[in-house]
């Protein structure tokens, strides 16, 4: 009956079944071989612009998210160190000088006073302390520390992959404002043209009143939509601001168009990879494996403690011989504590320990679940964006001709006015939704990158990192 027991002593035997949902492959991946273009660890260079690789290696260095990371690791790392040092015996060293009066016991004269003597005392002494980790508690506890160091090591992973896609995503918001307030200022700029045609042929007798305030009334329609679009560039660079570490006031983007940007190729390779691949998974299975050895930890403390103790010293009531034969002494005893009635105390903190153990299960489950949805959601986007924006540009093509012919015919005086407002508008709400479409792609193209773990190796980054105060994490 012992064995049952015993088994949780054992370092790595209180391991759960995972029961993973694994798929074979992406039902939007394609049929393709794995390994095949996955997210290389710079993979933002691949969008061919140098304003947001800088973007992106400013933000790598000056992120205060990923500062604060960085913080949790040192914090981790000092706990290692900690829980490491109950594992080493504990010396301490003693030094006493003292001056003692006693009584003789002989009355003086008449009143009755007690003659004493006063003597000094001298003394040297070391004193050590072990705790023997017979059962394994304060090796679990040690492990837990450092499977926790370890997950602070993937965290620092997350929040720079996040980073780094927060960036792109509001560098790319920034390019889609500047795209739609060009449309937005050429429209306008063709509505104040027409605008000016009506009022001649009002003049001439040509056009009516209403005519012009239909038209006046879309030039106040597209002027009215550029504050909205400075609203949200506006905002994005703040917000790319402070992604880098910078004050809004002192920081600027050039920006351009997006249709300077590509598109790096990107395929998912096999689900497997995945949990390799997402640092966030990396990080949910340390927890776990952290959480395990806290079990182990809060079985053990139902064993017996075994305490030894030993001291040493010299002791000496003159200083000249304090260092005689005669004045050393030393001690050692070994004691046992055994738990008999605590209040339910170490059963309950057993049950929580199996708690956490439970919640850091079911949260590495939900991040493997949650990594497979991210892929597929970024590759039907990513897929589907790309099919739009090429029927988004052959609608813009022919919208912008039906609006140029409309125009030649209004002047010519063979086309009503409504006709051209129509084609007008046309071309408007095509150019904005080819502007969304490739907002959307790009969009996109970093949650795949995101979704498939890019910008970092399993190997690689993290070995980088190393463990700070000669802390070592567990290497699993």
């Amino acid at each position: 009956m012992a064995g049952p027991a015993l088994s949780g002593c054992i370092l790595g035997s209180e391991r759960p079944d995972l029961n993973l949902d694994v798929p074979a492959a992406y039902r939007e991946g394609g049929h393709t071989a794995p390994d095949t273009h996955l997210p290389a660890v710079d993979w933002w260079r691949g969008f061919k612009s140098s304003e947001l690789t800088s973007l992106m290696d400013t933000a790598q260095i000056y992120n205060l998210d990923i500062a604060v990371a960085v913080a949790q690791i040192i914090q981790a790392d000092a706990q290692v160190g900690i829980n490491g040092a109950a594992l080493l015996p504990s010396v301490t060293g003693t030094g006493n000088a003292e001056q003692i009066r006693s009584a003789t016991g002989a009355s003086q004269g008449a009143t009755g006073f007690s003659q004493s003597a006063t003597f000094p005392q001298y003394n040297l002494g070391l004193s050590a302390s072990y705790m023997l980790d017979f059962w394994g508690k304060n090796r679990a506890t040690l492990h837990a520390a450092e499977e926790t160091a370890t997950a602070q090591r993937y965290n620092r992973e997350v929040v720079t992959l996040s980073t780094i896609v927060a960036v792109a995503n509001a560098y790319f918001q920034v390019l889609a404002a500047q795209d739609e307030l060009r449309v937005a200022r050429r429209n306008l700029a063709a509505a104040e043209r027409i605008l000016t045609l009506i009022r001649q042929q009002f003049v001439g007798g040509t056009a009516s009143q209403l005519d012009v305030s239909q038209q006046e009334t879309q030039v106040a329609t597209e002027r009215a939509a550029i504050p909205p679009l400075e609203i949200t560039l506006r905002q994005n660079i703040a917000a790319l601001a402070l992604l880098v570490g910078r004050a809004p006031a002192n920081f600027t983007v050039k920006g351009g168009t997006m249709t300077q940007i590509a598109i790096p190729r990107v395929t998912p390779g096999m689900p497997s990879e995945l949990l390799n691949q997402r640092p966030d998974i990396r990080q949910a299975e340390a927890q776990l494996a952290s959480s395990n050895f806290s079990v182990e930890s809060a079985r053990a403390a139902f064993f017996p403690q075994i305490q030894l103790t030993a001291q040493t010293g010299v002791q000496s009531a003159a200083l000249a011989s304090l260092f005689g034969p005669g004045a050393w002494f030393y001690t050692l005893s070994a004691g046992l504590t055994q738990p008999l009635f605590d209040g339910f105390l170490l059963e309950s903190e057993l049950k929580q320990a199996k708690g956490v153990q439970l919640q850091n299960l079911q949260a590495y489950r939900k991040a493997v679940l949650s990594a497979f949805s991210d892929v597929e959601k970024a590759l039907v986007a990513l897929q589907q964006s790309t099919l739009q924006e090429r029927l988004e540009v052959e609608a813009v093509a022919s919208a912008r001709k039906a609006f140029e012919v409309s125009e030649t015919q209004l002047r010519a005086g063979t086309v009503n006015l409504i006709t051209v407002l129509q084609t007008q508008q046309t071309l408007l709400t095509n150019e904005n939704a080819l502007a969304q479409a490739r907002l959307n792609k790009l969009l996109a193209a970093s949650s795949l990158f995101q979704a498939l773990g890019g910008g970092w190796t399993p190997t690689g980054q993290l070995s980088s990192l190393q463990p700070l105060d000669g802390a070592t994490p567990n290497d699993r």
